[in-house]
């Protein structure tokens, strides 16, 4: 299995390029790749800064394959460039993945497209695995203008992991904790009592 990091987005709501903001003293995307060599033979980041990531040199550093730019077109890029079926996709700033719940969701790929968590209802897009077979498919949406992730998962294989299966890993689920905004970044990362007031 490969794990791809996609690092693409604009960041507009955090100001700036949020896979380098530290948490416990680390760039969040360390926490991400950390987490992803004990699942994954290969690592691929997807960015359309790659001078940027230069420093992760045990990483494929890929540009986004098509133009038209958008959450579709980074999973697109990214297993365009793998060399695996089966792909576990994370967005960035998810700095507390969960390996063995990564791990449990990869012996359920079998058969199918995608492999996803649900949690109350709704689908966790950047923390699922997809197989390369969704490529064609892939294209055709974003030829087509289409960029939702969602917009492929009605026509496609899915393998939704339920509430109870991610407990057994993560009760806490902080696995799908992503800090998007200024906010989200302090209280992930502010600890002492001042900072919490």
């Amino acid at each position: 299995m490969t794990g791809i990091v996609l690092s693409g987005g604009e960041c507009r709501r955090m100001g700036m390029d949020k896979a380098f903001l530290k948490v416990d003293g680390v760039p969040m995307i360390t926490h991400v790749i950390r987490a992803l060599r004990i699942v994954a033979d290969q690592i691929i980041i997807v960015t359309n800064s790659p001078a940027a990531y230069a420093a992760y040199d045990d990483a494929v550093v890929v540009a986004d394959a098509l133009a038209r730019r958008g959450p579709l077109t980074g999973i697109y890029s990214g297993l365009l460039s793998s060399r695996d079926e089966y792909n576990f996709i994370v967005a960035c700033d998810m700095p507390y993945l969960n390996p063995q719940l990564i791990a449990y969701m990869s012996g359920l790929a079998a058969g199918y497209d995608i492999v996803a968590p649900k949690i109350k209802g709704l689908v966790e897009p950047l923390h699922a695995i997809y197989s390369r077979r969704l490529l064609p498919m892939i294209e055709d949406r974003i030829q087509r203008g289409m960029q939702r992730i969602q917009d492929i998962y009605s026509e496609a294989r899915v393998r939704f992991v339920t509430e109870e299966d991610i407990d057994r890993f993560d009760p806490a689920r902080r696995s799908f904790k992503n800090l998007n905004t200024p906010q989200e970044y302090k209280e992930a990362t502010c600890l002492d009592l001042e900072c919490r007031n």
